[in-house]
């Protein structure tokens, strides 16, 4: 199976799995030096990157649900995201590059209309591909998904879906449609 392929059906699955629906927000981590069989950070490739955010992006935007490209610990994980999906968050002056961001972020912004980087967000649902920690871009209740993908090309795939916190403790009443 062709990495594009491992990518469609990826996103496909999360979508179904996480239940995501239009404007929500998936955070994608990618190595594309770990696709490639490589250790994370020593074999970063564009022509890589172009293959793997053509293939997600495809879907997700399909489906009007947002892609936040999480950049590399050398931008300290930052994301690139389009400005619509974060219109009041505050930006900062950064430019991915393969290595500085890494390939996948770079991608992204060179193909997003209107591309801005932020330093955190809080997304819906998250593929890690080649265990780039993308926790810390997720809402605080992240539920592990397993998708029907255990790999793109070389590299582990990880998945996760949130749901809203529960409070309010024996009494209180739940929305079974949010969990």
């Amino acid at each position: 199976m062709s990495i594009s392929q491992e990518c469609i059906l990826a996103a496909n699955d999360l979508i179904e799995k996480a239940k995501l629906k239009k404007g929500n927000i998936v955070i994608i981590g990618c190595s594309t030096s770990e696709v490639l069989g490589s250790r994370i950070g020593t074999d970063s490739s564009p022509d890589t990157a172009k293959i793997l955010f053509e293939s997600l992006y495809g879907i997700f935007n399909e489906k009007g649900i947002y892609v936040a490209a999480q950049c590399c610990e050398h931008l300290n994980r930052a994301i690139i995201i389009e400005k619509d999906a974060v219109p009041f968050a505050e930006t900062a002056n950064v430019i991915p590059a393969p290595k500085a961001g890494g390939s996948f972020a770079t991608e992204a912004y060179k193909h997003f209309k209107n591309p801005v980087a932020v330093e955190e967000i809080k997304a819906d649902a998250g593929i890690d591909i080649g265990a780039t920690l993308i926790g810390m871009h997720l809402k605080k209740v992240a539920v592990p998904l397993r998708l029907c993908v255990k790999t793109i090309g070389e590299a582990p795939v990880t998945a996760a879906r949130t749901r809203p916190k529960f409070i309010g403790g024996v009494r209180a009443n739940y929305d079974e449609n949010l969990l």
